[in-house]
């Protein structure tokens, strides 16, 4: 029997096909990740811009899924980075390694069953309505029009993939078509179950070596008990840095009045009058309780809460008993509306156990102990503002390390992984704590790891190791093709004043002014709140003569479109133009940073788990605070070069950055640029840029 080419030599035949070179970097990371493979120890590997580190995971994923017969699973943060695997990288590849394996790879992806048009609920009639009185007739109408078009299209589509829809409808729209995952019937009690497009999407998923999806289904499959991915024992989670925030956003739960109202009408005709005025009754006088206390985390149940909690809950459930239990099509008694009876019931379940767990929230008096994080927040709908209860994990860590990371070899990669100069940080977030890193040559770490990264592991849930054996992990820097120090230059405006919580300083407009002058526009600039972006909008227009866009003025794809093809245009925005721009070449020759980016103070999230690490004697600033700082900062530097003849300047606006005690370790999570306080060499710098000619 023919042996199965070798990882490198299968690189090596890809890198040829798609007509690449070798880079030293991917090379390393393809061998890396194969030998995490085949040790089953765990991998993160931060790769940078122009690494090529989808080639270099999906070159050992496919040999393993094709030598093992086991399927490996691959998620990503985004909807662009599955696309790009889908549509792009793995067709090529798979295309290429045909010869050199025997046969052409097979991949599939797979997301959450709302994304899929539900067959019962569209064929049932049973899609709920909006309440007239919370829309106006021009949203109802749309929606009606938006629907029509929806059940048109079922007829047409083969794989009743939202995403497969063009143009997209509202959200409210696709609700009135689709199912959750606990609203669904299931297969063996659905009259459509051979024809369920999510159901088909599974089963796909089944037979091929390599599926796509994303971090959210991959929260949910870590805490569901049913195996909603195929059986696979390799896990790769590409945009690793964003992975404790998908999950975080996956186990985070809320409640309001306008939320128990929605419920009530959702379970319509299926409740008695009485049952339902009790149901609405507990609506408003949660909603008038909430709306009297100000939004902030709670450390108790505040006077007056458990008791109208405990009377929420009673009635959820009694109205749960009295829905009854769903009788399938074809059986006894059946009715045509087991698909509204399966969303009344999981409405209710859910918002009971939500009621559950907040008034089991505070039991441990220890709050450094406790599970989740409570608070009340004012969001604004429309014009109106809403209270609304929320309840979020204190950590995921432990969720990770007890689901995840035991049962699969998990390879984390992303261009931004190291912190402070390490990856114990963002480890500790995952559940890998530092006594179980390796270093990159096989030998163990020293017996003590940093204090921070031991505390940041405590904090985020990563228990401690009470039978010495914590997972086996090791770190790689794959490097970069970039030439840093000779590519970018990183100034630091020391000289500014410490930004402010009110409007921006006029010197420091003053310097914007002058840096968006010198690079003759070619600017993205990324602020930490959309008051500041339109702030210094408005500002660099009457300053200037360079144009500039703003986020929100039209969708950001078409904004940074505009962006790349004018270069003396300027774009202004603030977290998704942190991450999400990919412009080479001489259009954004400078990004600028307002300030370092710390997480709000009033974060009820992150403040608690500061606390947590105080408790245990850590510092809760730089474990938290300031590691969130970090890991957007590199992620926004990581804007200006992304090809290896892009130069520039990455320009820090924030003082701090120069003067502050914690700067020091804030730079050292950046690439190497060359660093200067020197504003005159920056601008001369910009300005022979801008004299060179564009494309």
């Amino acid at each position: 029997m023919t042996s199965t080419p070798s990882v490198t030599s299968l690189l090596d035949s890809a890198v040829t096909a798609l007509g690449g070179r070798r880079r030293d970097g991917q090379v390393r990371m393809a061998s890396a990740v194969a030998h995490a493979i085949d040790t089953g120890e765990h991998l993160a590997v931060q790769a940078g811009t122009g690494t090529g580190k989808s080639l270099a995971y999906l070159i050992p994923s496919i040999r393993h899924a094709i030598v093992s017969g086991r399927t490996v699973v691959v998620s990503t943060a985004t909807i662009a980075l599955q696309r790009q695997l889908i549509e792009r990288d793995l067709p090529r590849v798979a295309a290429a390694l045909a010869g050199p394996l025997g046969r052409e790879p097979t991949f599939a992806i797979l997301k959450g069953r709302g994304n899929y048009l539900c067959l019962n609920k569209i064929h049932s009639g049973t899609a709920e309505e909006p309440p007239s009185e919370l829309f106006d007739a021009f949203e109802l109408s749309r929606t009606g029009r938006e629907v029509t078009r929806l059940r048109e299209w079922t007829s047409d589509t083969e794989t009743g993939d939202r995403d497969d829809l063009t143009p997209g409808v509202s959200d409210r729209s696709w609700r009135q078509v689709s199912v959750s995952a606990r609203e669904c019937l299931g297969a063996g009690n659905c009259s459509y179950a051979d024809d369920c497009f999510a159901e088909r999407a599974r089963r796909a998923s089944g037979q091929v070596d390599v599926v796509v999806t994303n971090h959210a289904l991959l929260a949910i499959d870590a805490t569901s008990p049913a195996n909603i991915l195929p059986e696979h024992d390799v896990v790769v989670i590409d945009e690793a840095h964003e992975l404790v925030d998908r999950i975080t956003s996956v186990a985070t739960a809320e409640l309001s009045g306008a939320g128990i109202t929605l419920v009530a009408r959702r379970c319509g005709k299926l409740l008695d009058d009485e049952t339902t005025d009790a149901l609405l009754g507990a609506a408003e006088m949660l909603d008038g309780l909430l709306t009297e206390l100000p939004p902030r985390e709670w450390t108790r149940l505040p006077s007056g809460v458990p008791e109208t909690l405990a009377s929420l809950r009673d009635r959820l459930w009694l109205a749960r008993n009295e829905i009854g239990p769903v009788r399938m099509p074809g059986s006894s008694g059946a009715d045509e509306s087991a698909a509204a009876r399966s969303a009344a019931l999981t409405s209710l379940e859910d918002a009971h156990d939500t009621v559950v767990r907040l008034l089991g929230a505070f039991d441990n008096p220890d709050e450094s102990k406790r599970r989740d994080v409570v608070w009340v927040a004012h969001d604004r709908v429309g014009s109106d503002t809403r209270a609304i209860l929320r309840i979020a994990p204190l950590s995921v860590g432990g969720l990770l390390r007890a689901s995840l990371f035991a049962d699969a070899t998990v390879v984390l990669t992303s261009a931004t992984l190291t912190i402070g100069g390490n990856f114990d940080a963002l480890a500790a977030t995952w559940g890998l704590p530092a006594a179980g890193r390796r270093d990159t040559d096989g030998a163990d770490p020293q017996s003590e790891a940093p204090p921070v990264a031991d505390i940041g592991a405590m904090a985020h849930g990563a228990p401690a190791p009470a039978d010495n054996a914590p997972p086996r992990w090791r770190g790689l820097d794959a490097g970069s093709p970039f030439d840093y120090p000779k590519s970018a230059i990183l100034y630091v405006a020391r000289h500014l004043p410490r930004p402010g919580r009110d409007a921006i300083a006029e010197q420091t407009l003053d310097e914007l002014a002058g840096l968006v002058t010198a690079a003759d526009g070619r600017t993205l600039g990324l602020f930490s709140s959309m008051r500041a972006a339109r702030e210094a909008a408005e500002a660099i227009r009457t300053r200037c003569d360079q144009p500039v866009l703003c986020q929100g003025e039209d969708t950001t794809a078409a904004l940074v479109k505009k962006f790349a093809d004018d270069p003396q245009t300027c774009l202004f925005g603030t977290l998704s133009l942190w991450q999400g721009v990919d412009v080479p070449g001489a259009s954004c020759s400078l990004v600028v940073i307002d300030r370092i980016p710390f997480p709000r103070p009033d974060d009820p999230l992150l403040t608690a788990r500061q606390r947590a690490v105080e408790a245990r004697g850590g510092n809760g600033f730089l474990t938290v605070a300031a590691n969130h700082a970090a890991l957007l900062l590199a992620q926004g530097a990581g804007r200006l070069l992304r090809s290896t003849d892009d130069r520039g300047v990455v320009a820090v606006l924030d003082s701090r950055l120069a003067t502050a005690g914690y700067g020091g370790y804030l730079l050292s999570s950046l690439p190497p640029f060359w660093r200067t306080t020197d504003g005159d060499l920056v601008r001369s710098a910009l300005g022979r840029l801008a004299e060179i000619p564009y494309g």
